[in-house]
């Protein structure tokens, strides 16, 4: 046969296969895709086989295969010579594939082979069948392969020849033969709703143009018409007119009359023919008996099933029709019954499992149709899943329904006076066709008696039917064609049919042909998949005799890869009687039901066409005979003429429906009297697909008949031949440009076919991201194919569809065999399949994503404004009337309460006059895990410890005065003891967080690093740690033989100090405070004297603190406020802290909720850490705590200690879990602090509550700060973070220009008050970085305050709310760490912001951290779920920062949960993570690299 690409024929040199070679190849082909033989062993035999003739047919010389191009014409067809020369046919995968269209995309990938891509790397327990070992991330000193550039280079260079691929011998693929057919309901709307939310989403301009350049414009985008596009040129169509209906002598006046005709008057006449697995006849149903069964049901329907006395069914009920495929008989009794009771059946597939694909959908149809009934079989109904009272189950979104067997024996025998009333055809509903549109919804199309009737008219008179004719019938009974031809049509003529299952045919492809054969069929109704597989079974092909078909109906005609099936299978069977005109492609749709249908000539049908068109041009709905592209075109066959009594026209697919030009590809819809009437229960999409007005250019109706939309894409050739491109359904739209699924499926398979992936089990859909269409590739893997070779497959796909379709592809997915939904006859259910994807359900065991090539609708990357000085954003901020951004907290000088502030400078004097004035006054109670109190310390208590510690560091350590000495202890009382001991011994004291005894490989170098950082003379500990710091098991992990000198304090005498030491200035140092930042610094800071008190002061003035207060602590003790509260305050301000640890938690997680309530705490202070544990660990305990008696209504405030922006979602969902206990959502807070000055901000107990505003994150990327509603697009909740300290001023300042700013920015926050650090401590001494970071001047405005600058981004909000000192109240907001922010695309990004979206993608995400390598952006997620999931979630994390931040992700990697580092703090430390993925210590399940 011809392989029509570009009109070349292959056979320019025939090569003749002699038949044994042609049989034998054709049974290899067999055993290999039955499976019965290995790939390797095909290969070979196959070769020995064609041997002799290969060097004939490579030798092909190209230019004779241009030779027989067929010249251009105007009209976009061109007959082709009806005798084809046969051509050995042998392959099953022959639906998408021809030699040629082979080698184009062979061709297409020789340009690509130096092109490498990075595989992405797998664990070992993820591989599904692997033969490579796995792979690491490229190591950390290449950058990753620049992957935005390369794949568009071909555009530019001459076109290479590339074949698209569809009209070539192709084979069955049932995938695609097998799902939706039909409109997208929303496909007609789409684009002006897109364009309507354009225009809203377009923020409005802020209404004063700053001085400084506003870029605030961050649209999308839009892809520019290319101006060389082809357009259409040709002149408007008009409607054409099919021929009108005949008149017929005593045409019955209804489909029932027909049958009470045929069942009265010929009663031993066969019907319909039921076939088993094995091909037998197992019963023949007549016309007598259709009819008496029909009545028998009718009658037992309408008065034999009632539910309380009232008949359970009136006339016009809905009833579901659940029959088996292999049950052709039931069906039609079941049918005809229902129309006899005036009843309205809705067939519907047999539901096997609950979780059958799109069975919910299945259910919502049933529900909305208000079917309470279903007709069944008794095999079906044993056979359907069971509820354990033996009832059939309720299936998934399925209404309640009754399950009625009717089966002869289940009938009852009409009553004598009984008749039903057989009606002429009306308006009134026969039956409910369902159809699955593109996004998965199923609707119930109604087709009238009056349709159905025209319709049957229609068939008999374009198909030439009459009496007692026989008709073979594969397709599926129940819906579309086959119920068309099979059960209506058939009975209005008496007609005989053969009813051939799905089954019979999987074992047996020929069984249609040996079935026409001995019956001697005139018609056969059939696929293009049918007439493909009977091709595969040449060996029992000989005694076939196929002259007694008149019409062999391929109902999938439309389909574009139809032709290759037609045209192989006719070179097959023509020597066995098979005339050409006897093939009759037709085209159907759901809503319109058959639209046009070949005739032979003895019914006046003129000769068949044959297009050969450009696919770039399809790609803009123009069509251009092909004459220069060579390969890249689509060869199409007509569908035949329009239907008898039917008018067509080509309208445009979207907006209004205006007339095509003769040269444009729309949508063809039909006016007749047998199409459907509605989409059940939906009168809004209704209007819209069946009472359609097309209206010429001018906007005038072309006729005052509405019109129905079939969903399929054409146009109309010569001879008035309808020609079909593709459907609505498989439409996919990417930059204006319009690709068909079918297509990119086709080009998918001719690359390396078969030994990868398995055939037509590739779906092909697109998603919507970033507005625009993305195409995904799903395929199912074969089980023996490597990691390798799959992603070898999978580059060659990508690269093939982007060179034959010029079109990226954004995903490419395999999955293990089998796992892919199946529409009810073999193929993929391809709306379920994209919601499995969409929800990350696949599973995929490959992925490969290509977003750099596809997204091409980002923003434009933002251009730094130069030289907009600091004087100039003064200047703009006063002209926009914008107030410079500062604060300040109460003045601390007229706060003084007492003398103690003045007379004490020194916390250690503070300390021995309390153990004097108040000796037993209780400053400190620890407790354990159980609740109950482990120690507890008096002023006198807490002075006396001191006193020893001193002793012994002077006596056995013999330390000097300025001495550094580390403070190695858990939380607890002898930590706070021997810190107050260093200061009486005038040592500097660093309290060390201990290492963990079962992890010291990664805690114990941080004690190390930080003893030598800080240049501790000596570590004070307890006896165990000390053993511990010595230990075998620590000497693994450090040099333990470098620590200085260790003393244990358990075991001190008792002794007192001669004199305790009393600094000579305020400025002195008092203690070093170290800290891990999240970037991974370990930073100590130095804290003077002055600024401890100073802090302390601050602290006691913002909480109201006495010696009469108790305050509860659940935070760690060894650097910043933590510090500060568990050591300092309660000493300096005389109130009682009640110490938590956190690490008891572990085993009491309500223990610190219950010490607030038990002591009654108004005051209490926690870390994220701690509030996450309790909000995770007690979720479901509330009503067992309130049992107990917690109460915490007692809290008036409870702060968060934090160095970070307010983590809001935690906050919100602690309050309102406790809120059952009594918490009041006021009380919960946060405080900040930082490095340069540990407490900044802190709620306290006065003051007006913190606030909440809404920000818009696109604004926030550009340093700008614009309020937006709660709910807007884009918009980040945002809370203050406590109140300013007492003595404490802040203000914002730009990162690079030091300037001050206006409200309206996102700057630095620097920070003035006594208590600021003095400085960084460091062995490295960077005397410019402490400069900078600690004595930091504005360079405009005030420049001769002193500020420390806080390495955090925030900005400043004057509210509506007046503080106590009745001035308004400024609120500080802290985005984020300077350190930490992303510098992408021009713009600043917050890890946590894309962290956020990253979580919601999906429920197995447990954590996430992202940062950046390169130029490329990481996503590192936890996964806590199976590993099968891991897969599933780069495409979504893809999707969603696309989505959501404009950015396109570089790599993916999915790890265990737990991987991601945590801090104290309950912080995530990036910067670790992100050595630990350069240095490949992740141990990651999956890593993807994006290209």
């Amino acid at each position: 046969m011809a392989a029509e690409r570009g009109g070349c024929s292959l056979e320019a040199v025939p090569v003749p296969l002699p038949p044994e070679v042609r049989e034998s190849l054709a049974e290899l082909e067999l055993e290999l895709s039955e499976g019965d033989i290995t790939q390797k062993g095909y290969e070979k035999k196959r070769a020995k086989l064609l041997a002799r003739y290969i060097p004939l047919i490579q030798g092909v010389d190209p230019s004779l295969q241009a030779e027989n191009r067929i010249p251009g014409s105007s009209q976009a067809t061109a007959a082709v010579s009806k005798q084809q020369k046969s051509r050995s046919t042998n392959s099953r995968d022959e639906r998408f594939r021809s030699d040629v269209h082979t080698e184009a995309v062979q061709a297409a990938l020789a340009k690509y082979k130096e092109r490498k891509m990075p595989m992405p790397s797998k664990r070992r327990s993820v591989l599904v069948h692997s033969s490579v070992e796995t792979y690491t991330p490229p190591d950390n000193h290449s950058a990753p392969p620049d992957v935005t550039t390369g794949l568009v280079e071909h555009l530019h260079h001459e076109r290479p020849q590339v074949a698209s691929v569809r009209g070539i011998p192709r084979g069955y693929n049932s995938s695609i033969l097998e799902t939706a057919d039909g409109v997208p309901v929303n496909s007609r709307v789409s684009s002006k709703i897109q364009q309507l939310l354009n225009t809203l989403k377009r923020p409005k301009r802020p209404p004063l143009k700053e001085f400084f350049v506003d870029d605030f414009e961050e649209l999308l985008e839009v892809q520019q018409p290319d101006p060389n596009q082809p357009k259409p040129e040709g002149g408007e169509m008009t409607a054409l007119k099919g021929e009108p209906l005949g008149v017929v002598t005593n045409w019955p006046p209804s489909l029932l009359a027909a049958l009470q005709r045929w069942g009265t008057t010929q009663p031993k006449t066969p019907c319909l023919t039921a076939l088993d697995t094995t091909g037998k006849a197992v019963y023949t149903l007549t016309y007598g008996k259709l009819w008496s069964r029909s009545l028998k049901l009718a009658y037992t329907l309408l008065n034999k099933l009632t539910s309380k006395n009232e008949p359970l069914l009136k006339p016009g009920h809905r009833v579901a029709l659940v029959f088996p495929n292999s049950d052709p008989v039931m069906f039609m009794v079941a049918f005809y019954g229902c129309l006899l009771a005036d009843l309205v059946p809705v067939p519907i597939e047999v539901p096997l499992t609950r979780k059958d694909a799109g069975s919910q959908q299945i259910g919502f149809l049933l529900g909305s149709c208000g079917v309470t009934l279903a007709l069944t079989t008794d095999v079906c109904q044993k056979g359907l899943p069971k509820a354990q009272t033996g009832e059939v189950v309720t299936f998934k979104g399925w209404p309640r329904l009754v399950w009625f067997v009717i089966d002869g024996k289940h009938l009852a025998k009409p009553a004598k006076d009984w008749h039903p009333q057989v009606r002429d055809a009306s308006a009134d509903i026969a039956y409910i066709e369902y159809k699955t549109s593109k996004e998965g919804s199923t609707m119930g199309i109604t087709i009238s008696h009056a349709s159905m009737l025209a319709h049957c008219h229609a068939l008999t008179q374009a198909c030439g039917y009459s009496e007692a004719e026989t008709l073979t019938n594969v397709l599926d009974f129940k819906r579309d064609a086959g119920l068309w031809h099979g059960v209506l049509t058939s009975v209005m003529n008496r007609m005989h049919v053969v009813s051939i299952p799905y089954a019979l045919m999987k074992v047996n492809p020929l069984s249609w042909i040996q079935k026409v054969c001995s019956y001697k069929a005139c018609v056969a109704v059939v696929k293009s998949r049918d007439m493909h597989w009977s091709l595969l079974a040449q060996r029992d092909q000989r005694d076939v005799n196929l002259s007694s078909l008149r019409m062999l109906i391929v109902a999938d005609g439309a389909n574009p890869w139809s032709i290759s099936s037609c045209d192989a299978f006719l070179n097959v069977f023509q020597s066995r009687g098979l005339r050409p005109e006897v093939i009759c492609p037709c085209a159907s749709s759901s809503e319109a039901l058959t639209v046009a249908i070949r005739r032979p000539p003895d019914l006046g049908g003129p000769p068949p066409g044959k297009a050969v068109l450009s696919m770039n041009c399809l790609s803009y709905n123009v069509i251009r005979v092909d004459t220069e592209e060579k390969l890249s075109v689509l060869t199409v066959q007509d569908v035949g003429q329009v239907m008898p009594g039917a008018n067509v026209c080509v309208v445009k697919a979207d907006g209004t429906p205006y007339l095509c030009k003769t040269d444009e590809v729309g949508e063809i819809c039909v006016n007749s009297g047998a199409t459907g009437t509605a989409y059940y229960g939906l009168l809004g999409i209704t209007k819209n697909v069946f009472e359609t007005i097309p209206v010429t250019a001018a906007g005038v109706p072309v006729s005052d008949q509405p019109f129905t939309r079939t969903g399929l894409l054409g146009f109309i050739g010569p001879d008035s031949l309808v020609f079909v491109v593709g459907k609505l359904d498989g439409l996919m739209v990417v930059n204006i440009r319009k690709h068909n699924a079918d297509d990119v499926v086709a080009t998918a398979l001719a690359v390396e076919p078969m030994k990868f992936v398995y055939r037509g089990r590739i779906a092909v859909f697109s998603v919507t991201v970033l507005h625009d269409d993305r195409i995904v590739l799903v395929a199912e893997q074969r089980p023996d194919a490597s990691e390798e070779d799959s992603f070898q497959w999978m580059s060659r796909v990508l690269q093939a569809i982007d060179s034959i379709h010029q079109v990226g592809v954004y995903c490419l997915a395999l999955v293990p065999a089998n796992t892919l939904p199946k529409a009810p006859l073999g193929g993929i259910h391809i709306s379920e399949t994209k919601q499995r994807f969409l929800e990350g359900a696949l599973h995929p065991c490959n992925v490969l994503m290509c977003p750099h090539t596809c997204v091409t609708n980002l923003p434009k990357p933002r251009q730094k404004q130069p030289d907009v000085g600091p004087a100039s954003m003064i200047v703009g901020n006063l002209v926009a009337g914008k107030r410079i951004a500062q604060a300040s907290g109460r003045d601390v000088t007229q706060l003084e309460d007492n003398d103690q502030a003045r007379k004490f400078l020194y916390l250690a004097d503070v300390l021995q006059w309390r153990a004097q004035t108040t000796p037993d006054h209780p400053l400190f109670l620890l407790l354990n895990s159980k609740g109950t109190v482990a120690s507890t310390a008096s002023c006198i208590q807490l002075h006396k410890k001191a006193e020893r510690v001193a002793a012994a560091l002077m006596e056995k350590g013999r330390l000097n005065v300025g001495d550094h000495v580390a403070l190695v202890y858990p939380p607890g009382v002898d930590l706070i003891a021997t810190f107050y001991g260093c200061l009486y011994a005038g040592c500097i004291p660093i309290t060390v967080r201990p290492p963990h005894p079962q992890n010291l490989a990664t805690t114990l170098p941080t004690v190390k690093m930080i003893v030598e950082v800080s240049k501790s003379a000596c570590i004070l500990t307890t006896q165990g740690i000390m053993k511990l710091l010595k230990s075998k098991e620590a000497a693994t992990a450090v040099d333990i033989k470098t620590w200085p000198t260790i003393l244990d304090t358990d075991d001190i005498p008792k002794k007192k100090v001669a004199n305790i030491f009393r600094p000579p200035s305020p400025d002195m140092l008092a203690y070093l405070d170290f800290s891990v930042s999240t970037t991974g610094i370990l930073a100590g800071v130095k804290m003077s004297h002055a600024a401890t008190s100073a802090l302390c002061r601050s602290v006691k003035l913002q909480c109201e603190l006495y010696p009469s207060r108790q305050i509860a602590i659940c935070l760690d003790p060894y650097c910043g406020l933590g510090f500060a509260l568990w050591c300092l305050c309660s000493v300096y301000s005389g109130h009682q802290s009640i110490l938590v640890p956190p690490l008891e938690l572990e085993s009491n997680v309500s223990l610190w909720l219950s010490a607030v309530s038990q002591y009654k705490v108004r005051v209490t202070f926690c870390s994220y850490s701690v509030m996450e544990m309790c909000t995770k660990g007690l979720g479901t305990q509330t009503d067992v705590l309130r049992m107990k008696g917690v109460n915490l209504s007692c809290v008036r405030t409870c702060m968060v200690v934090a160095e970070e922006r307010p983590r809001i979602a935690l906050t919100q969902s602690f309050s309102k879990l406790f809120k059952d206990l009594g918490l009041s959502a006021r009380s919960v807070s946060t405080t900040f602090g930082c490095r340069v000055n540990v407490a900044i901000c802190l709620q306290g107990t006065a003051g007006p509550d913190p606030t909440t505003v809404y920000v818009d994150m696109r604004a926030l990327r550009h340093d700008r700060v614009r309020l937006v509603e709660r709910g807007s697009p884009h918009s980040l909740p945002l809370m203050e973070s406590g109140k300013i300290l007492p003595g404490v001023k802040v203000i914002i300042a730009h990162t690079e220009t030091k300037g001050p700013l206006g409200d309206s920015h996102l700057g630095e926050i620097w920070v003035s008050s006594p208590h600021n650090a003095t400085g960084y401590y460091t062995v490295y001494g960077e005397e410019a970085l402490h400069a900078d970071h600690f004595s930091a001047r504005l360079s405009f405005g005030d420049t001769q305050t002193v500020w420390a600058r806080t390495g955090y981004l925030g900005f400043l909000r004057r509210t509506e709310l007046t503080d106590a000192n009745g001035e308004r109240h400024d609120a500080l907001y802290v985005v984020g760490s300077l350190d930490e922010t992303l510098e992408l695309r021009g713009m600043r990004y917050h890890p946590i912001d894309i962290e956020t979206s990253v979580i919601r993608a999906h429920k197995s995400i447990a954590e996430c951290a992202v940062f950046t390598w390169t130029n490329l952006l990481v996503v590192v997620v936890e996964l806590e779920g199976s590993e099968q999931e891991a897969l599933d979630l780069v495409a979504l994390v893809t999707n969603v920062v696309l989505e959501e931040h404009y950015l396109i992700v570089g790599v993916v990697v999915i790890v265990d949960p737990g991987v991601i580092p945590i801090n104290s703090r309950g912080e995530k430390q990036r910067m670790h993570l992100r050595d630990g993925f350069l240095a490949d210590q992740l141990d990651p399940i999956y890593v993807a690299y994006n290209m």
